[in-house]
């Protein structure tokens, strides 16, 4: 591997996928010894998505009417497909 006028490398894909480094990650350089050591800072662009994608679904979910709230997984794969509970005819009766 060579190091560009700049001072860049390229991070082997295998080392970084290994390792949690994705595109926008933080790292940081420390020597060891002569070794420059690259270390991953904070939790990674993957906790970041996963922290992002739990607070939108606990803002959808609290919008969603009573009924919808109480459904399961399957049922609202049903749902979703069409094979499920007919949820604005229940609201407009009063019932589920």
């Amino acid at each position: 591997m060579f190091v560009t006028e700049k001072g860049q490398v390229t991070i082997p894909k295998h080392i970084r996928l290994a390792a949690g480094v994705a595109p926008g990650s933080e790292v940081t350089f420390s020597l060891e010894g002569s070794r420059i050591v690259i270390t991953p800072v904070g939790t990674g662009i993957k906790e970041d998505r996963r922290a992002r994608l739990k607070a939108a679904a606990a803002q959808v979910r609290g919008s969603l009417g009573a009924d919808f709230q109480q459904l399961g997984a399957d049922e609202i794969m049903e749902f979703i497909r069409g094979d499920g509970p007919d949820l604005e005819a229940s609201e407009r009766h009063g019932s589920r």
